[in-house]
């Protein structure tokens, strides 16, 4: 009987632990989540000073410790272009040679940004001095969902390209909620030339309120299905809310991968739990190779009508809807 054919590749994001509870949180998610072999995974940059100097200690213990090529984010905030680029060299220095560029939010209640009076002005400035660093390979961000300083239709494809151009090779998404949200993206993404990896970032959802809260203020956009499905789990209580929310995440994993998409990345917010149950049942092990329900979906409409995915996740009722009526029943 033949091998299956690997499935996609896995990436988890982690941030920097502020304190003593908080680090133990964070290690043990990276414990429980490094036998599934990410291609890579990636530590945030925070706003605080002291956070951000973790960075490259919470970035070069997971090195050391599990063996893994880590992402770095770097941000555009508070800082100055010399200030900016010691931390690139550090990271460099350090071994850490992939560095996801970031504009990076307003501090504090701030809703504009502005730059550093002596800092770079964009994302696209910073990738284009990262170029200076040897080794360091850059990704940067993308936004399937309009981004909330987007100026108009369209500008979130523009800026990628613009970033891209400047020198970055891979990009990494907003989290977003409905797989064709991504798919309409990624097609927007071809049409204006742009052929670099588009990896989708998957937030499992460990408290929906919250994510909610982030997702208005991202710029995500919630289908009503959704919180319709969550309101409802939260009212019936009796760890409904934690099926949905695997119901949910696996569902949207395999419409991607059955769309095509080779590598899923996973805010795992430092909590392993759901991350690892998406995973299970998605049927991947590790390095991405499917286990269990192995099966051959089809390609959506489009370039890749009418090619097999192998290895992809067959959920079993396919007929049900994604828009969701059928959701709350599955707790």
């Amino acid at each position: 009987m033949p091998m299956p054919e690997p499935g996609p590749r896995l990436s988890f994001e982690f941030f920097p632990p502020a304190d003593d509870t908080a680090a133990i949180r964070l290690w043990s998610a990276v414990d429980d989540l490094a036998p599934l072999a990410p291609k890579f995974v990636s530590v945030t940059y925070g706003a605080g000073g002291s956070v951000r100097a973790s960075t490259l200690k919470t970035a070069k213990g997971i090195q050391s410790r599990h063996g893994l090529d880590v992402t770095a984010h770097l941000t555009c905030v508070g800082a100055s272009r010399d200030q900016i680029m010691a931390k690139a060299w550090g990271l460099s220095e350090a071994g850490v040679c992939e560095v996801l560029a970031l504009r990076g939010d307003p501090p504090g209640n701030k809703t504009e940004f502005r730059p550093h009076s002596s800092g770079f002005g964009n994302t696209c400035e910073l990738v284009s001095a990262l170029k200076d660093v040897p080794g360091i390979r850059v990704r940067v961000s993308a936004y399937p969902d309009p981004h909330p300083d987007a100026a108009y239709a369209g500008a979130d494809v523009d800026w990628l390209k613009r970033k891209l151009d400047a020198g970055a090779e891979s990009a990494i998404t907003q989290f977003f909620f409905e797989a064709e949200t991504y798919f309409r993206f990624r097609d927007a993404c071809q049409r204006a030339g742009i052929d670099a990896p588009i990896i989708p970032g998957i937030l499992p959802i460990q408290n929906w309120v919250t994510a909610r809260k982030f997702a208005r203020r991202c710029g995500a956009r919630v289908p009503d299905w959704l919180d319709s499905a969550f309101t409802k789990a939260l009212r019936d209580g009796d760890g409904r809310h934690d099926l949905l929310a695997i119901s949910v995440c696996t569902e949207l994993c395999s419409e991607l991968i059955a769309g095509g998409v080779e590598q899923l990345h996973f805010y795992t917010l430092n909590r392993s739990r759901l991350t690892r149950k998406v995973i299970h049942a998605l049927g991947l092990s590790t390095a991405g190779k499917p286990i269990g329900n192995v099966g051959k979906t089809r390609l959506r409409t489009g370039s890749g009508a009418g090619k097999a995915v192998p290895g992809a996740w067959v959920p079993p009722n396919p007929a049900k809807s994604r828009k969701g009526q059928n959701l709350a029943s599955v707790t």
